[in-house]
Parts: C-alpha cells; structure tokens; sequence
C-alpha cells in the first residue's frame, strides 16, 4: 500500500491566513481553500486502489494542529508521500501570483521527481497562470525538513493577488486543483482505478449563459449537489419538487460530510 499524508494548512482560524478584504470582502480563510481541495482530494482517491491516507490537520478546522505534531503523525505511520496543500500571500493587492511546488533545500533524487509531477499534473488541470520565475523553488520549511519521507508543499495561488483570487475562490478551479494534484498521486503511488468518477464533471449546460444564477449553477454542478435534466440542459427558472428537493438536501449532507 502507497500511503499518503494529504496536509491542509493551518486551521481555520488561524490569524492573518485570509484573502485580502479588498479583492474577497468575506476574507476567505487559506484553511477553507486548503480542506476544500484536500476534501476532494480524497472523493476522487475513492476512485482507487492500492493506497492509504491519513490527513495531518483537523478536518473540522477548529484546531492548528502544530506543525510537529504534523511531521511527527507521519513519522510514526511511515507514509511515502507527505503532500501540504496551501495558498501564498505577500502580494499586498499587487498583480501577480500563480503556484509554487516547494521542496526542502537539499532533497532526495525521488523527492524532486515527485516536485515535478505534481507541478506539472496541477498546472495541466488547474492552468498556467501568474508570474512566478520558479515555480519549483527549494525552501527550509518544517514539513519538508522535518519528514523521513518525500515530503512537497504546493501554494496553490496568492489570497492577495488581483488575478488569482477570483480564481482561487471559484469551485471549479478547486475541483481541477485536486484532479491535478490526485492524478499526481496516482502516477507517484501507481494507483488502480476501480470506479468511473461519478460526480465534479464538467458542466456543459448550454441554456444558463447569462443567467443571474450561472455561477452558483456550475458550482452545486461541479459539487455533484445539483444535476440538469440531461447533459446540456439545466432548465434554471424550472420549479423544484418536494422529492427533488429531498435529493438535493441528501447530497448536500453527503457534500459535507463525505457520507
């Protein structure tokens, strides 16, 4: 078994760690962005074989778990891959920004191999964007100095960045966040594909362009909370029935709580 550690960091109310308040007015939190990807991270890892997970930080959010204790919980279960999933500041509302997929300053032959396909998988899915020179820097962080396993922390864009807030905020850049990210960890761990992917598809509805509601339509979409009446019909000012709403509140819960 391929066992991974998938990290979202810092916790939920962790200070200083939110979108700017002028580019996000509700000053997103970097931990809601982080667990929002590891979440389906691990809905699209059900699709496979062949691994185990544990996940490093609180899933509630309520709690920072400290780096060490991190470090330390992978340590101890022997994982072969310790994957950190964060978002970058330091761009004061400055343009800018993009990912970077960072190693420890000296690292192993295997550790640089993963860095580069996990780059390169996130930035097939989720797109090149931003300005970044090096997006594989090396770096002394904790959870790459402090792990006796291949250990890579991806800054997946910048909360204060022009460009890649609307970007970041978005569901479906979430979702092709962690397809990316997941492929990688199929390719790295070689994983077994035991089921299609049953929900986070591609919207193609054709009759919500426009439409006051079309990007909370793609995003219940893309979430698996809410389907068309066929593959590129939506139907959006079309009444809800009891039992619809009954399906819908279902996979909300399921949403929420991955059950």
């Amino acid at each position: 078994m391929f066992k991974i550690v998938l990290d979202a960091g810092h916790g939920r109310n962790t200070p200083g760690k939110r979108c700017l308040k002028s580019l996000d007015p509700a000053e997103t939190r970097e931990w809601v962005l982080n667990a929002r990807i590891c979440d389906k991270m691990e809905r699209l890892l059900a699709n496979y074989s062949g691994y185990e997970l544990l996940r490093a930080d609180d899933r509630t959010g309520a709690t920072d778990v400290a780096l060490k204790a991190r470090t330390d919980a992978a340590n101890r279960w022997g994982a072969d891959l310790y994957l950190s999933v964060h978002h970058n500041a330091g761009l004061g509302g400055r343009n800018g920004g993009g990912p970077e997929v960072y190693v420890y300053t000296s690292p192993s032959a295997k550790t640089v191999e993963y860095q580069k396909i996990i780059h390169d998988c996130f930035v097939e899915r989720a797109g090149k964007f931003g300005n970044r020179a090096n997006e594989m820097p090396r770096k002394n962080l904790h959870v790459c100095r402090e792990t006796h396993m291949p250990s890579v922390l991806i800054e997946c864009g910048f909360m204060d960045s022009p460009g890649d807030v609307p970007l970041i905020l978005s569901e479906s850049f979430a979702y092709k966040a962690a397809q990316g990210l997941t492929e990688a960890l199929v390719q790295i761990g070689g994983l077994k594909k035991v089921k299609e992917e049953t929900s986070m598809a591609e919207c193609k509805f054709t009759d919500i362009s426009g439409h006051y509601g079309e990007k909370q339509i793609r995003e219940v979409f893309e979430m698996g909370i809410m389907n068309g009446v066929d593959e590129t019909h939506f139907e959006p000012d079309k009444p809800v029935t009891r039992a619809q709403a009954a399906i819908i509140a279902r996979n909300v819960v399921r949403y929420i709580t991955g059950k």
